[in-house]
Formats: structure tokens, C-alpha cells, sequence
């Protein structure tokens, strides 16, 4: 396990970096600067922070001087507040991260339980309305949702406030979170939990005279959760960060509020520390739902 360990970090170094490099030469590439909106802005002020900020030097050397700092820890100042990036990542994380884990805990739990019912009740009538309300939850986009919960809870039955304040203000956002990854964790369970019930194993601990529950929890569902880790590792990190629209409909001031606002205002060290940040959570995400297989199912040789 541990050279298969050094191998996935090796790679996720080098994913990181790809992802980087795409992102700073695509941002460059956009016509216009920073500071090119800025009406107020004399053409000698804006030499000099341009100048200021190496926005005055070719892409590629501008990147070399880039991914120096980041080796270093060094994350840049925001050009639009002055702000260390890094203090700011951080601190708006900080609530992406209540908000986005309180929807993941939500969409595994309830998507587990809901994927058994319907696995166990196949063909009858919860199957159904489950099936039919996951199908429903995947084909609404979360921004879709969200809007429509705003609209009706919070400006016409005004049962929680339209702006985020208190601890009430977090149950629309992670209603909004949770219902796509909870409706695809319900599929992915159901499916894999019909596989696991039909294996010989199972039928041979019901021979024996296994008890139901000990059938289903300690045969069949821990079998049945392996696709399912492999679902939660990326949609945690997808999760965790918040998403983008989301947290600006519900005016949440997490990591996703800043990267929108350094895309609209053209932020290129907020652009680059918020996609880095991102790359890394998914990476080390996906690297820990691989080593939770080991858990699940010893089976599972990573050599």
C-alpha cells in the first residue's frame, strides 16, 4: 500500500500542476487586465501596479515567478482589496465547509438509507416513490432548486430569512447541496445492494439461519457501499467547497462568493488560489476514498 500511496501522490503533484498552468494561461488568455475596467485609474497608476503585480512581463515568466511564491506558501494579495489570499481562502472555507459538510452528511445518510428501502422493497410501492423522487432530484439543477426554495420559503411563507443569518438560514442551502448527490448515492445503493442480495454468500447466510438484519447490514450493505465510496470521494471535495451559485443566492460569504467575484472582477491570484485549493481537496478526497476500499473490502489489493 505504501508505493501505492507515493504513486498517487506523485500524480496528484503533477495533476495539480497541470491544473494550474491550464488555469493561469486560459485566465491570460482573456482580453483586457485587472485593471483596465477601473475608470479612475490614470495610465501611469496603472503601468505602475501592473508593473507592481509582474503583469507587465510575458504569461510564461509571469507563471515561473507564480508557482516560485506558491512553493513557498505564498499565495499573492488580492488586486482588487490588497488582501492576503491565503487569510482569505481560509476564512471563507471556513463556512463552505460547515455548509457543504452538513450536505454531504445529509446526501450519504440519507441516500443510504433511501437506496436500501427501495433495494429491499423492490417492486412494491416505496421503491417506486423513491425511484421517482431520485429521478426527479437529479434532473433539477441545484441552482434551480435553490431559487425555487428562496422564492417559496423564505419571500412568500417568510419561514426562514432570505439572507444568511443564524443557524436557520443553513437548512435551504443544504437541502439545495444535498438533493442531487443524495438522489445519485439512492440509485448507486439500490443497484449495488440488489447485486449484493443476489450473491451466494448472502443465500448461504439465510441457509445458515442468519437473522435478517445481520443479512442486510453486515453482509449485504457493506459490499453494497464500495460503489458508493467511490461516488463520495470527489463529491465531497465538489460539496465541501460550496457551490458557486448556491452560496451566492443564499448570500453566503464562502470560498464560492469569492471565486465568483474574482472571475467577475478578473482577481487572477483569487482565481488561482481557489482553483488550487479546489484540485487539492478533490485530489486528497479521491486518494482517501481509494484507502476506505482497503476498509470496506480487504479483498481489494492495491498492487
Amino acid at each position: 500500500m505504501g508505493k501505492y500511496v507515493i504513486k498517487r501522490v506523485i500524480l496528484a503533484i503533477i495533476t495539480i500542476f497541470a491544473i494550474s498552468a491550464i488555469t493561469f494561461f486560459a485566465m491570460n488568455a482573456i482580453p483586457g487586465g485587472p485593471f483596465s475596467g477601473e475608470k479612475a485609474l490614470s495610465p501611469e497608476v496603472e503601468k505602475v501596479l501592473m508593473e507592481r503585480f509582474n503583469l507587465d512581463k510575458p504569461v510564461p515568466q509571469q507563471y515561473v515567478i507564480y508557482l516560485g511564491r506558491l512553493l513557498h506558501g505564498d499565495f499573492g494579495v488580492s488586486l482588487k482589496t490588497g488582501r492576503d489570499i491565503a487569510a482569505t481562502v481560509f476564512e471563507s472555507f471556513k463556512v463552505s465547509a460547515r455548509l457543504g459538510g452538513l450536505a454531504a452528511l445529509t446526501a450519504i445518510i440519507c441516500g443510504i438509507v433511501l437506496g436500501s428501502v427501495a433495494a429491499l422493497n423492490r417492486n412494491h410501492w416505496p421503491d417506486r416513490v423513491i425511484v421517482f423522487l431520485s429521478t426527479l432530484a437529479t434532473a433539477v439543477p441545484s441552482f434551480v432548486l435553490a431559487t425555487l426554495l428562496l422564492l417559496i420559503f423564505c419571500i412568500r411563507l417568510k419561514w426562514f430569512p432570505v439572507f444568511s443569518t443564524g443557524e436557520r438560514s443553513y437548512v435551504l442551502p443544504v437541502i439545495a447541496l444535498a438533493m442531487y448527490p443524495m438522489a445519485y448515492i439512492t440509485r448507486l445503493t439500490k443497484t449495488s445492494m440488489l447485486d449484493a442480495l443476489g450473491q451466494d454468500y448472502v443465500r448461504t447466510a439465510k441457509a445458515k439461519g442468519v437473522s435478517r438484519v445481520l443479512v442486510i447490514f453486515k453482509h449485504a450493505l457493506r459490499n453494497a457501499l464500495i460503489p458508493v465510496i467511490t461516488y463520495v470521494g470527489p463529491m465531497l471535495a465538489y460539496i465541501l467547497t460550496g457551490s458557486l451559485v448556491v452560496e451566492n443566492i443564499f448570500t453566503f460569504g464562502g470560498l464560492g462568493a469569492k471565486f465568483v467575484s474574482g472571475i467577475t472582477t478578473r482577481d487572477y491570484p483569487m482565481i488561482m488560489a481557489t482553483t488550487i485549493f479546489l484540485a487539492t481537496l478533490m485530489v486528497i478526497m479521491n486518494l482517501i476514498s481509494d484507502l476506505v476500499y482497503k476498509l470496506v473490502d480487504p479483498r481489494i489489493n492495491f498492487d
